[in-house]
């Protein structure tokens, strides 16, 4: 990949909204920011440290989406020998889903995420355009489709992870964000209930949001209208979006002049704003800054789309009776249902592993696929690696994430197959450009340290429009053209 080729992707995305920027200031960015220079940089030459490598196999990467593919070219650009066939069935499974988020605020059309598989499948590589219906670790094989057989050498698990909006009483569909949705669809997109982690959602989360303004602007009573924004109770792909798409609701309502006529309030199953507590803090100001309502722990388990109410479950911890032999007290679970009505909802669904994966030798428990968190090989099976959204790692599930973690699998892997000890180690580092309003990002980066580890020297805990730049004209030409190319 040559330098000029990712500059000129990002120039072209840049063409495509003018009244944002123009190509003279995008260069003058590009040419000052460390954090874009080194993205080229990274764009432009390859950084294993594994040499060119003569090994041989043959290698089965479960899922063709960003982690499945970049993982595919860069073993193609390490070893040129390897015989490696992708397993996909979803014809869009490349998409830029980071891009939601922008669909969702209306400062992208969804055409401008939707990248086909077969245009991304890098050179020599075989793809399979199925699903795998049963894994077979102990015989090296996996069965695709119910009756085609594939063995393997290696596998590489990449699938992703599924939206079970099934598990909120009143929805349906447990999808993937490109896949077909036509379940979660009956009530997911229209009557204020909206959802930017599918594609069409994305889509219909806008045309929602500008009947929220359409709403306030004839709305005369005392009373506010209410925009409800969840977090659930389990691990979920992107942990920024559920706040990145209340702050651009709210950037929405200020251009059309009716913030003050729609309350916004965030309802996080958990207890913080964000697991680092410098960001933490950071977004509780600008809660406050901006008038946001939020309550914690508060868990969505129901809602009645006629009636537009919301029903969470609300728990907490209080001290329990004393205990004998501890000599303490014990600690109790409380809990109570809470209804809220309102006017519009984003919906974070609660989202699990492919089922195919959970239930299977290569899953656990919680349905994640069980991996040494530094080197992304499987607890149990040696030749089984595993990284993106289904592994079990902390903080794991971004774009960013996977990044870091394609080299580190791809290295290791090679390694293992040529009998040496695996040193490349991930370090759990990930990033969060944190959308704060149309022109403003704090990009929240940070690893297993739980603190802060900005590439650049600038207070990570600020909003900037440099980094705004980032987020809408490097990140996915980085992506599509980087990472799918096994470079950046």
């Amino acid at each position: 990949m040559k330098k000029n080729e990712i500059l000129e992707e990002i120039l072209a995305e840049v063409d495509k909204h003018p009244e944002i920027m123009s190509r003279r200031d995008a260069l003058k960015y590009l040419t000052m920011s460390p954090m874009a220079a080194s993205i080229l940089a990274g764009a432009t030459v390859g950084t294993s440290t594994v040499n060119a490598s003569s090994v041989k196999g043959k290698i089965v990467i479960v899922g063709g989406g960003l982690a499945g593919m970049s993982t595919a070219a860069r073993l193609m650009n390490t070893a040129s020998d390897l015989e490696i066939t992708v397993i996909e069935p979803d014809p869009l499974s490349v998409s830029y889903q980071p891009g939601q988020t922008l669909v969702g605020g209306g400062i992208w059309d969804i055409s401008e995420i939707q990248y086909n598989r077969d245009d991304k499948v890098p050179s020599g590589v075989k793809l399979i355009k199925g699903s795998v219906t049963s894994f077979d670790p102990d015989n090296n094989k996996v069965t695709v489709d119910g009756n085609e057989e594939v063995s393997y050498d290696q596998m590489i698990i990449a699938t992703g992870l599924m939206l079970d909006f099934a598990s909120i009483s009143g929805l349906s569909g447990t999808i993937t964000s490109a896949g077909e949705n036509s379940k979660t669809r009956e009530k997911v997109g229209k009557n204020g209930v909206h959802s930017i982690y599918f594609q069409d959602g994305a889509e219909d989360t806008y045309k929602g949001i500008q009947e929220l303004i359409a709403k306030a602007k004839a709305h005369t009573g005392p009373e506010k209208l209410q925009a409800i924004f969840t977090h659930p109770n389990t691990p979920i792909k992107c942990g920024g979006a559920p706040k990145k798409i209340m702050y651009l609701t709210n950037a929405r309502l200020e251009e059309a002049g009716v913030k003050d006529k729609v309350e916004l309030t965030f309802y996080p199953n958990g207890g913080k704003m964000f697991g680092v507590a410098e960001y933490h803090e950071a977004i509780l100001q600008q809660f406050k800054d901006r008038g946001f309502k939020w309550n914690y722990k508060h868990n969505l388990v129901a809602i009645d789309t006629e009636a537009k109410v919301a029903t969470f479950n609300h728990h907490w911890l209080e001290k329990g009776e004393w205990d004998e032999d501890l000599e303490e007290y014990g600690v109790e679970l409380k809990s109570e249902l809470v209804k809220a009505p309102y006017d519009f909802i984003h919906v974070t669904p609660p989202m699990c592993a492919p089922e195919v994966v959970a239930t299977s030798k290569i899953g656990s428990g919680k349905g994640w696929v069980p991996v040494k968190k530094e080197t992304l090989q499987h607890v149990k099976y040696k030749n089984v690696w595993c990284l993106g959204d289904v592994a079990a790692v902390p903080m794991g599930k971004t774009g960013g994430s996977v990044r870091k973690q394609y080299k580190v699998l791809v290295d290791n892997m090679i390694s293992a197959m040529e009998g040496e000890k695996l040193k490349a180690q991930y370090h759990g580092y990930t990033v969060c450009p944190l959308i704060t309003s149309i022109g403003t990002v704090m990009l929240a980066e940070f690893n297993w340290t739980a603190k802060p580890t900005p590439m650049v020297p600038l207070d990570p805990t600020q909003e900037r429009w440099i980094w705004w730049l980032l987020k809408v004209y490097l990140l996915k030409p980085m992506t599509v053209i980087g990472m799918l190319s096994g470079r950046a």
